[in-house]
């Protein structure tokens, strides 16, 4: 059984999946970086080729994740919007949404210049408002279950999440 990790960018996936992976001797995988190794950086993708492009790339990972098993997945933010990504996720995996407030995710993201959703002229906090009130509701219907993140370190995220993929 995988464990796949969703939710919106700055919410912790990658942090959190490395420390899964260290307390549970799984591999792990991020599906952000396994495009930017094998295609060159996604802001450049976006640019050059667009965000279709970038999706079918996800979905290209994906395919190749999903016939695994023992894994630990952090996702790319818009990968679940896609209803076959999570069809091939849940084949052998429990998706596990990271949710955190506005506030949280916007302090987090601000900072990094390479998120190409959010390059938007100093319109920051709108783009990601609009994002987060767009991604939720498919979030919430394609999880097996919710961890919420506020307020809490990578490491209590990860144990808590080891806890329900064990108990499941």
């Amino acid at each position: 059984m995988n464990i796949v990790l969703s939710g919106m960018m700055g919410v912790g996936k990658s942090s959190v999946g490395i420390r899964i992976a260290e307390l549970t001797g799984r591999r792990w995988f991020d599906t952000d970086i396994m495009i930017s190794d094998r295609h060159g950086r996604i802001s450049d993708i976006f640019e050059y080729y667009g965000e279709a492009h970038f999706r079918a790339l996800e979905t290209e990972i994906v395919r190749e994740l999903s016939d695994m098993d023992g894994l630990v997945i952090s996702t790319g933010g818009g990968l679940v919007l896609k209803a076959e990504n999570n069809e091939l996720l849940k084949r052998k995996g429990k998706i596990i949404f990271m949710r955190a407030d506005f506030e949280t995710l916007l302090v987090r993201v601000r900072a990094d210049e390479t998120r190409p959703l959010l390059k938007d002229n100093g319109k920051i906090a709108e783009k990601l408002r609009e994002l987060l009130f767009e991604r939720t509701p498919v979030y919430e219907a394609v999880a097996d279950c919710i961890v919420d993140t506020d307020g809490k370190s990578v490491d209590e995220v990860a144990r808590e999440i080891v806890r329900i993929a064990e108990g499941a």
